[in-house]
């Protein structure tokens, strides 16, 4: 459920409410898009009791020589960022804190951005942040957010920016106890056409509560993005930053929980990407995506809320094992090989079991496109994307590629694909994995069927009974008939064993 927060107070509002705090105080640096920020709070009036310095170093040796060289000479990146709030708050806290640190909380305000240039040939994005503190003399916090320009006008761009920076600035010092309502705030007076947040991240003493993973599901779940990025190390990733030039491998699941099969589908499907000609295997990273219809139940009610504990629970196993995760609103394949090709131009494997193929192919999915099918085609097999489909166990029968017949009208069409390396089989699989389903394991799970642990990866067995998750509960009584799953004839079987 979304929380409004757009009661009566505007973009003016919220400038003015801050500079009449006595106790907020500090400087602003903005780099690439004017300076509307800052403008914006002198234009509320009273700016003088809040603005300490406002700057903007656009000369790129200035830059240099104010916040120091950069290793990579991105001037809009997230180190510039950092570098800029490190120096500008450390002023701060240097040149004023004798004289008013008693009863000032400060702030540092910075943003780098790239509007849109004369010619309109770049796309308009920036980064962001406020270092803060809410109590005089105590620590400070960050908070950092990588934002999308999407108007057609440059003098929009800079209008959106302000008012992001504003809406920013108050939600540090009135919202920070309520982080969905900071997050909702942040688009206020703002509309998702306008702009759009792909990763936020908290930090500090007042934010030790808040899990930065969440708050990348919740940029999705909002529309504020249609995709989140966040590495094994749980830490929010800026996405074009986390996949730009890369070959990219993507397998999408629910993984709940990850079983042998998809350790099988991710390692071999890996191997064989790497095995192209036109990968370089030194630059290949592994993203394990769930969408936002994978994180619901199965056949439940579509519009049911998340569970967020169900989903970090899948989070933390799938970082664990050393894998980048994206959170995305793609439900159709074609959608993410789009959003992906727009970051990186070299080549994509996309690694999915045989009941997607049949999906991808099912033209009842596409009445939404003007070109049906073929439409979302041109875009799912461009020129650098290549699919690697595993085979499913039905029926006493192995599927895969060689028994795929699409209806009739298609027939020609697969064959192209096929012909031109487009989709290819597994070259090899463990055959014993076929039998296994994702559902079947987790309800061995819930109700402490022994044997579970033969279809999980040994680490992920672990995780799961040392932190119970999923469900678990460990056999109470060793004296008690034993309910135990094993494979019989290409199926999960259970039976009761006495002890």
């Amino acid at each position: 459920m979304e929380i409004n927060t757009k009661t009566d107070i505007g973009t003016k509002q919220k400038a003015l409410a801050i500079n009449l705090d006595p106790a907020i105080y500090g400087s602003f640096a903005e780099i690439g898009a004017g300076q509307d920020v800052a403008a914006n709070f002198f234009k509320a009036g009273a700016s003088s009791q809040t603005i300490a310095k406002t700057m903007s170093a656009y000369d790129m040796v200035v830059s240099d020589a104010i916040y120091g060289t950069l290793k990579v000479r991105r001037y809009v990146s997230e180190p510039r960022l950092m570098a800029m709030l490190d120096h500008e708050y450390s002023l701060l806290i240097e040149r004023l804190a004798a004289q008013r640190g008693d009863k000032t909380t400060f702030f540092a305000f910075s943003d780098t951005v790239s509007a849109l240039n004369y010619h309109k040939t770049n796309e308009g994005h920036g980064w962001m942040g406020v270092r803060f503190q809410l109590t005089p003399n105590e620590q400070y916090n960050d908070v950092v957010l990588h934002v999308k320009l999407l108007d057609n006008d440059t003098n929009l761009q800079q209008q959106a920016v302000g008012i992001l920076g504003v809406n920013l600035m108050y939600a540090c010092f009135y919202y920070q106890e309520q982080p969905l309502v900071f997050l909702q705030s942040l688009m206020d007076d703002l509309s998702r056409d306008r702009i759009q947040i792909d990763m936020i991240r908290f930090e500090g003493p007042n934010f030790s509560k808040v899990d930065n993973r969440l708050m990348s599901l919740h940029l999705v779940k909002f529309g504020f993005s249609d995709a989140a990025v966040f590495g094994p190390d749980g830490e929010n990733q800026q996405p074009s930053e986390a996949l730009y030039k890369k070959h990219i491998v993507v397998i999408r699941g629910r993984f709940r929980p990850i079983i042998n099969v998809h350790m099988d589908m991710l390692n071999t499907g890996v191997k064989q990407f790497m095995q192209e000609p036109d990968v370089d295997k030194n630059n290949v990273l592994l993203i394990a995506e769930l969408t936002l219809q994978a994180l619901k139940e199965r056949n439940a009610d579509q519009n049911a809320d998340i569970d967020e504990k169900d989903f970090l629970d899948r989070v933390d196993i799938l970082c664990s094992l050393g894998h980048t995760v994206m959170i995305s609103n793609f439900h159709e394949y074609y959608k993410l090989v789009a959003y992906i090709s727009k970051i990186t131009p070299l080549k994509i494997g996309v690694v999915l079991g045989y009941p997607n193929l049949e999906y991808i192919f099912g033209e009842e999915h596409y009445h939404d496109l003007p070109g049906g099918i073929l439409e979302s085609f041109a875009t799912l097999f461009s020129r650098k994307v290549k699919l690697f489909v595993y085979p499913t166990f039905r029926d006493g029968v192995v599927f895969n590629c060689l028994r795929f017949y699409p209806p009739p009208h298609l027939i020609d069409l697969y064959r192209y694909l096929i012909a031109n390396n487009k989709i290819e089989d597994f070259r090899h699989y463990n055959e014993a994995n076929l039998h296994v389903q994702t559902d079947i394991v987790l309800q061995l799970i819930k109700q402490g069927v022994a044997g579970w642990e033969e279809f999980v990866p040994a680490e992920v067995v672990t995780m799961i009974k040392d932190r119970h998750l999923f469900g678990y509960t460990p056999v109470a009584d060793a004296d008690q008939p034993v309910i135990a799953a094993k494979v019989e004839e290409g199926k999960i079987t259970v039976v009761k064993n006495e002890a």
